[in-house]
C-alpha cells in the first residue's frame, strides 16, 4: 500500500467542468449545497501508535446493496488521511440527535478527541461510538482524489443498529425532523 498525499497523486479534472463558464463562486455553492439535508456521522478508525482517528462527516452516502458499498470524503489537507489507505478498516457511526456535542468534538482539532467519548474497539481496533443510530464497520475498498477531497468506498463488513432520531445537519446548522 502507498501513502495517500497530494504530491503524489494527481487529482482528478473534467474537460466538461473545465469548459464551464461562468465560474462558480465557491460561497454560493456551498450555501446551495447546505439545502440538502443530511444525516451527521463520525468516521473512526485505528490511528498510528494508540492515536485513534475520529472525524465528523456529513459527505456520507451509500453507494451499492450488492456488494455492500458506503462512500464519503475527506479533505485532501486532514491530517488523517494515511488511515484510510486501501484495506485499512474504519467505521461510520451515524449519529443521534442527542450527540450534537459529539459531533462538534469530533469536528474540532483535538489533541485528545476521544477525551470523555465512551466506545469500544471491534476486533480491528476501529472505535464504535457508543449510543450511535448505527455502526458500520468497514474496509477501504479505494480512494481518488477528486477535487480537493478523497473519496474513499469502503465495503460494509458488519453493522449494528438502534432505534432513535437521526442527528440531521441543514443550511449550515444542526437541525431536527419535526413529526
Amino acid at each position: 500500500m502507498t501513502s495517500v498525499t497530494t504530491a503524489n497523486v494527481a487529482p482528478e479534472t473534467s474537460t466538461a467542468a473545465a469548459n464551464l463558464a461562468p465560474a462558480i463562486d465557491p460561497r454560493e455553492l456551498r450555501d446551495a449545497l447546505g439545502l440538502f439535508a443530511t444525516g451527521v456521522t463520525v468516521v473512526t478508525a485505528p490511528g498510528t501508535g494508540k492515536d485513534a482517528v475520529g472525524i465528523t462527516a456529513n459527505s456520507f452516502s451509500s453507494l451499492s446493496l450488492e456488494p455492500p458499498l458506503v462512500l464519503w470524503s475527506l479533505a485532501l489537507k486532514s491530517p488523517s488521511l494515511d488511515a484510510f489507505e486501501e484495506g485499512k478498516p474504519f467505521a461510520i457511526n451515524v449519529l443521534q440527535r442527542e450527540q450534537e456535542a459529539l459531533a462538534m468534538q469530533f469536528a474540532r482539532p483535538l489533541d485528545d478527541k476521544y477525551e470523555g467519548v465512551e466506545y469500544s474497539l471491534n476486533s480491528r481496533q476501529v472505535p464504535l461510538l457508543d449510543g450511535a443510530q448505527a455502526q458500520l464497520e468497514c474496509t477501504v475498498e479505494f480512494t481518488r482524489v477528486l477535487g480537493d477531497h478523497l473519496l474513499i468506498v469502503g465495503r460494509v463488513d458488519a453493522l449494528n443498529t438502534a432505534p432513535g432520531e437521526p442527528l440531521l445537519f441543514y443550511r449550515g446548522a444542526f437541525a431536527r425532523l419535526e413529526s
